[in-house]
């Protein structure tokens, strides 16, 4: 299951990089001759298209269940993405990256659903946070992938960036056969009455680990729901049962959706514009990065589960905004060498991608089960269409202007919004650890008088 659904996070990453990466190739392109705006505004598109399609197949996969949407967000993106490998000019290189991204963004909400259904509660935060921190295997995969593709010794220059896209494509390929064996959410189908099913899996993960459940647990009565999952069950759980945690996973979405578009999507103009990094050597820098931002989920994810969700959360969201604040100041004042500048971000993205995991883990388990897919479509969307879509078009031009002060600006709001996020945090964070989902947010199927 770990494999199957971590490979999500492993695509979306190799997106993300590639799309980074290639953004020297594109200006060079024949075909395309982008410019640094329209680079930005193409990876605006990505973002885009994962915001719109989180909602859509979101709201599906409450209806329809975790596992039929498995195949359907995963196809849409296997088919974008090797399409954006014959994109003609720019507009239609944006429209498939759209595309791409709303079948990531789809994959979001049905994945980020499963785990916390699937998990048991000791190992959820530690196990949620390294899936999500997987997004950096893909970094690190496109990025030696692109070190060779975009090498005009091996490839010519129009080319090397059309193969690229086709390792996510490769990749989707295999994870298909993967996700073949993983069963449906068995909490989905009981309030779908389908019992019989749930027991069935339940039983079978039970005999097969050896494990034989005590007798006397308390039990939550449940009803079937007559009607299908809609929008006013959506605004009960938000506005009238949990608002305070609304508030909470709203401002975490915003700021690690601005911090990472942000500067993660225009990393390589940065090398390329400030320091002469040559396209081809891009994915080399990129490297480093992409390992410590694997790094901190895998081994701050303990944490999580032991110490705490509220100190985790306020920590490393205060710990990413005031080193990120530090490095905007070197940056300005020209104390950086592309090497150095690496070595900064990578520190830095060590305890952000902790934080940026934290997010997801935070709205995937504190709101009822009933509307768990739709309400993570909601958040990422409204989190990532305020802080994530314009972001790279915004950066894209502050680079443009070819002035360090301008991106430092940019660089300080994004440390500004991370250290607001920490101060929700301390306010707000549930302490979810070690918890059952259906103690933290009580299913809205639940009947009067709760556990029996």
């Amino acid at each position: 299951m770990v494999t199957a659904l971590g490979i999500t996070w492993v695509l979306d990453g190799l997106e993300v990089t590639l799309a980074g990466a290639v953004s020297g190739a594109l200006k060079e392109s024949p075909a395309l001759h982008m410019s640094d705006a329209q680079v930005g505004a193409a990876a605006s598109a990505y973002v885009a298209g994962a915001v719109l399609g989180a909602c859509f197949f979101g709201w599906l996969t409450d209806l329809l269940g975790r596992r039929r949407l498995f195949f359907l967000t995963l196809g849409l993106y296997l088919v974008a993405t090797a399409a954006t490998a014959t994109a003609f000019n720019f507009h239609s290189y944006a429209l498939f990256r759209f595309l791409t991204g709303a079948g990531i963004g789809g994959e979001y909400a049905a994945i980020n659903s499963a785990i916390q259904e699937l998990i048991p509660a000791r190992y959820r935060g530690r196990t949620d946070l390294a899936i999500n921190g997987s997004f950096w295997v893909g970094a690190v995969v496109a990025s030696l992938g692109s070190s060779i593709l975009l090498n005009p010794a091996y490839f010519a220059p129009d080319l090397g960036w059309r193969l690229a896209f086709f390792i996510g494509a490769a990749l989707g390929v295999v994870i298909l056969i993967f996700r073949r064996w993983l069963p449906e959410s068995p909490r989905w189908l009981l309030v779908h009455g389908r019992e019989w099913e749930a027991e069935r899996i339940v039983s079978g993960l039970e005999r097969r680990m050896g494990v034989t459940v005590p007798a006397g647990l308390p039990r939550l009565r449940l009803r079937i729901r007559a009607n299908p999952v809609n929008l006013m069950d959506l605004a009960a759980s938000l506005f009238r049962h949990y608002p305070r945690r609304a508030v909470l996973g709203l401002t975490l979405m915003t700021a690690q959706a601005f911090f990472y578009n942000a500067i993660y999507f225009t990393y390589a103009l940065v090398l390329g514009r400030f320091f002469g990094i040559p396209s081809k050597d891009v994915g080399l820098y990129l490297l480093p990065f992409a390992l410590t931002n694997f790094l901190g989920p895998l081994l701050l994810g303990w944490l999580f589960d032991h110490w705490g969700r509220r100190p985790m959360i306020t920590f490393t969201y205060a710990i990413s905004g005031a080193l990120l604040g530090l490095t905007a100041l070197l940056f300005v004042n020209g104390m950086f060498t592309a090497v150095s500048q690496t070595a900064a971000f990578a520190v830095v993205f060590f305890f952000a991608s902790a934080a940026a995991s934290s997010a997801y883990l935070t709205v995937s388990e504190c709101f009822p089960l009933e509307v768990r897919a739709l309400t993570i479509a909601v958040f990422y969307a409204l989190g990532t269409g305020l802080g994530g879509v314009a972001a790279p078009w915004i950066f894209g031009t502050l680079i443009g202007t070819g002035k360090p002060a301008a991106i430092a600006g940019g660089y300080g709001f994004g440390a500004a919004l991370m250290l607001l996020a920490a101060v929700v945090a301390w306010k707000l964070a549930v302490p979810a650890e070690k918890r059952m989902l259906e103690d933290v947010a009580h299913p809205l199927s639940r009947v009067d008088g709760g556990e029996s």
